[in-house]
Order: C-alpha cells, then sequence, then structure tokens
C-alpha cells in the first residue's frame, strides 16, 4: 500500500463507505465505543483519518474543540458536508506526517486508520508526537491475533486485501513495544468478529 493507491481506493469508496462502515455490526460497535468516551469541553480533540466523519455523528461535537484530518480529498469532502456548518476544523493531511506542533492534543482518535496507512509506525509515532502528556490515543482498529501467527489462509489473502487499501496482518503489540517506556495501554478489548477487531486505549507517560 501506498499514498497514492490509498487515495485512488478511497476515491472510489467515499460514495459507498458509509453503507458498508457506518451501517450494522460496525455502527453498534462505534456507538458502544465512543459514545461512552468522556472528552471534556476546554480539550482538544484530534480525529485522525475521519474519513466520512462517521465517528463524529456518535458524539455531541458541538460541545468540544475538534480537529479532523484525512488523507483522501474525496472522503474528507463528504465528512465537511456532514458537518458544514459545524466549527469542526477539517484539514487534508498525512497522517504519517502531521503538520501539528508537540503535544497539542488532549485526545487522539484514530478508527479503522493503522491497518490502512502505508507506515503504521510513523502514523503512532506521529499520534505520539502530537499528543499532550497524560492524554489518551482511541483506536479502533483490526489486528493480528494477540500472540498468534497469522493462519496459512490469511497470508495467503493478505496482499490481495491489501490491494483493496488495507492490511489484516498488522500488530498492535509489535507496533506498541516500540513506545512501551512512553505508554501505557488502559483498555484493550475485542469487539468485533472474534477479536480481529479490537478497541484500544493508550495513556501518554511523558
Amino acid at each position: 500500500m501506498n499514498n497514492t493507491w490509498n487515495k485512488i481506493i478511497y476515491k472510489i469508496g467515499s460514495s459507498f463507505y458509509d453503507k458498508l462502515f457506518n451501517t450494522g455490526t460496525f455502527l453498534k460497535t462505534r456507538k458502544r465505543i465512543f459514545q461512552e468516551v468522556p472528552f471534556q469541553r476546554k480539550q482538544k480533540i484530534l480525529y485522525v483519518g475521519i474519513g466520512t466523519g462517521a465517528d463524529l455523528e456518535l458524539i455531541n461535537y458541538v460541545d468540544y474543540d475538534i480537529t479532523a484530518i484525512d488523507y483522501s480529498p474525496d472522503m474528507l469532502a463528504k465528512a465537511q458536508h456532514k458537518f458544514e456548518h459545524s466549527s469542526i476544523n477539517f484539514l487534508e493531511m498525512d497522517a504519517q506526517k502531521m503538520s501539528f506542533a508537540d503535544e497539542s492534543f488532549d485526545y487522539i482518535v484514530a478508527s479503522l486508520l493503522l491497518s490502512v496507512v502505508p507506515n503504521e509506525n510513523k502514523c503512532f509515532e506521529e499520534m505520539i508526537r502530537v499528543l499532550k502528556k497524560d492524554g489518551r490515543i482511541l483506536i479502533f482498529d483490526k489486528f493480528a491475533p494477540k500472540n498468534q501467527k497469522l493462519t496459512l489462509t490469511k497470508k495467503l489473502v493478505r496482499p490481495f486485501i491489501s490491494m483493496l487499501g488495507t492490511d489484516i496482518g498488522r500488530s498492535f503489540e509489535e507496533l506498541f513495544k516500540q513506545n512501551d517506556q512512553r505508554l501505557r495501554i488502559i483498555r484493550d478489548e475485542s469487539v468485533m468478529l472474534k477479536g480481529m477487531y479490537r478497541y484500544i486505549e493508550v495513556l501518554k507517560l511523558s
């Protein structure tokens, strides 16, 4: 996967993305996760990879200081149209190289992002960089099973699925251990498809 290919994929997918990922089980899971988050009015919140804005629909967004970025102009346009009368700051930006200053945000929401960016390590490092000390990263995504190797079937289909703009073989454990001195996992819950999709909350210690 690369940024150029992802732009093509999400240009095509922007017209039907909500029908796949903002209905049924996905919608129920999103609601259960994000309607419970205790955002505070004075806190600054960053949505990284906002897509069509599905997660924003689940919170009282008028109460918060929200910035939302996406690399795909087509996906971002969908989100902007939904919230055109809001104060949300929408920006076209690469999550692997954000233009924000260090320690700019209290919360970062990364929903279905780390499995689609070309370099998940760069993306995660950037989220840590722009997060304030004692801030939290909220992650909803699919990852390889904990402490298990991919099945032969998944290994065989992984290259073909990646052509659709997503990777089913990434390990959150591998991603986290590179930064485990600065972070602490405070919640890690299987939420969909027998553990393939997880909700993870990470606290920044320093």
